[in-house]
């Protein structure tokens, strides 16, 4: 018996099996969008736009990786028939838009062809903004000057540019005839989850609460909030639940998948990594380093960033979790990499093998994209030196510090935790598991997945299927490696005025 966990992020779509008698991995797959599927035109996931600020992606491609992810997964030779229910998560607040003929075209799905193919037609809007786009501060102005505290108060978050709520209302009133032919309106979570299982899914608490609409008290869609951001929206979002979303559709069953099984109400990325890392109960917090870095953590108690750059979303596991996210992640490290003419052995070890903390004083915020926390549309690097004149190493050491220095300064509203879990592709860098182990003088700790999203998925699966979460969670997320914080770097940080790095 296993289960599946299905990851779809900004560039990928994974698929990681586990074996929770084994206490081990099975199978695992992937679909890199820009290099498997170029017909979308998506390189990094992203549809090319004259406006920077404009962020959006291909729904469609999303649902061809689904079938190619699966095809993948066959043929690792597992026995797909013994997957006895599957979960999975979605970027966060990327939305989509459907017409009254996706729900009728999810109930007959052919497996003769593409999906695609078939759900081409039940596009409302040809185009899904994601969670990269910043287009929408006209929206977010408007509704911070009708609910003001109230919207972060009762939602967790207040408006914010990437949040599917502005999103929503800017689409409505820049679009009016597209968006009165949607009939449904999903997040890349629901979405994905209703093709599974050929039927309109739930939003789960975790996911939701990413798009300034969810009342966190009431665990609803807030009336007044959905009223005001557009027409008729609360008849064409979802409901809102967690647990079994419903059974897996007879489409897949050409994959060898078992048609019925269970699937579980998908969530967002981060609330499935919050999962994935063992950190569903309060106690350490988690650094993901992906596209985007982000920094999240259970929750004991409710409370909300008074610097309105944090969020807080609905925990899978219970109660709530809190969170904060910097766009300027793996994609602006790589960059100053690849400028820098080095590989990612000299990246990830050689640089800071020959520098020291705190880099002799020089720091760089590598601020590619326009930054959300803290928010800013001034794009470009950042630096309090000659950046490009520099040796590599001093390049790639200042601008890791600064992103970490960034993280620290608009974290401290979660709390100060002694143990850090790091999750993620960059987490395989000592060099950048050290620079936070001293920056936040905690211990900083690997675990043995990397895809930490794809095992929540996996794991809220078993949960589906009746087995208790916990101690899978203690199975599944062991820690791999400690990375010890050493008390003569923090000397080196503790000089740093984090205002006078443009944080």
């Amino acid at each position: 018996m296993y289960y599946l966990g299905i990851d779809s992020s900004t560039q990928s779509i994974k698929g990681l099996v586990i074996d929770p008698v084994a206490g081990s991995v099975a199978a695992q797959a992937s679909v890199k969008f820009g290099e498997d599927l170029p017909q979308f035109n998506c390189p990094d996931g992203v549809l090319p736009n004259a406006d920077p600020l404009v962020k959006q992606s291909d729904p469609l491609l999303w649902v061809a990786a689904l079938d190619l992810l699966f095809e993948r997964l066959r043929k690792t030779g597992l026995d797909l028939s013994q997957i006895a229910a599957i979960g999975g998560d979605g970027q966060q607040h990327g939305s989509v838009y459907l017409n009254d003929r996706f729900i009728p075209a999810l109930a007959a799905l052919d497996p003769n062809r593409t999906l695609a193919d078939q759900l081409a037609p039940t596009l409302a809007r040809p185009v899904a903004p994601i969670w990269m786009d910043s287009s929408t501060s006209a929206e977010c102005r408007e509704l911070d000057a009708r609910f003001g505290e109230r919207l972060q108060t009762d939602t967790g978050s207040p408006a914010i540019e990437r949040f599917t709520g502005p999103q929503i209302r800017k689409f409505a009133k820049n679009e009016p005839d597209r968006y009165a032919e949607t009939a449904h309106i999903h997040l890349v979570s629901s979405f994905l989850c209703s093709v599974l299982i050929g039927a309109n899914a739930p939003i789960d608490s975790g996911d939701g609460a990413g798009m300034d609409l969810l009342n966190l008290k009431t665990l609803e869609w807030d009336p007044e909030i959905t009223a005001f951001t557009a027409p008729g929206l609360l008849a064409k979002l979802p409901k809102v639940a967690n647990g079994v979303a419903g059974r897996l559709s007879p489409y897949f069953a050409k994959y060898g998948l078992k048609a019925g099984i269970p699937v579980a109400v998908w969530t967002g990325d981060n609330p499935a990594s919050l999962i994935g890392s063992g950190a569903g109960i309060a106690g350490c917090a988690v650094i993901s380093l992906g596209t985007s870095d982000t920094f999240f953590a259970a929750m004991d108690t409710f409370k909300t960033d008074p610097e309105k750059c944090g969020h807080v979303f609905g925990n899978p596991a219970g109660g709530f979790m809190s969170l904060a996210c910097f766009k300027n992640g793996s994609l602006a490290r790589d960059r100053v990499r690849r400028e820098a003419g080095v590989d990612w052995t000299f990246f990830d070890e050689t640089a800071f093998a020959l520098t020291p903390p705190g880099n002799n004083g020089q720091w760089a915020l590598p601020w590619f994209e326009a930054e959300i926390t803290p928010p800013t549309q001034q794009i470009g690097l950042r630096a309090n030196f000659d950046f490009a004149a520099a040796p590599p190493e001093v390049r790639i050491r200042a601008a890791v510090e600064g992103q970490c220095l960034n993280i620290r300064a608009h974290t401290r509203w979660i709390g100060q935790f002694s143990t850090i879990r790091v999750t993620g592709g960059a987490s395989r860098s000592l060099g950048i598991r050290q620079t936070l182990a001293d920056l936040f003088q905690a211990r900083v700790e690997s675990i043995s997945v990397a895809d930490s999203a794809a095992l929540g998925g996996a794991l809220l699966a078993a949960a589906a299927d009746g087995q208790a979460l916990a101690p899978l969670m203690c199975v599944f997320a062991p820690v791999t490696d400690t990375v010890e914080p050493r008390p003569d770097a923090q000397a080196a940080y503790d000089g740093w005025a984090e205002g006078q790095c443009g944080i």
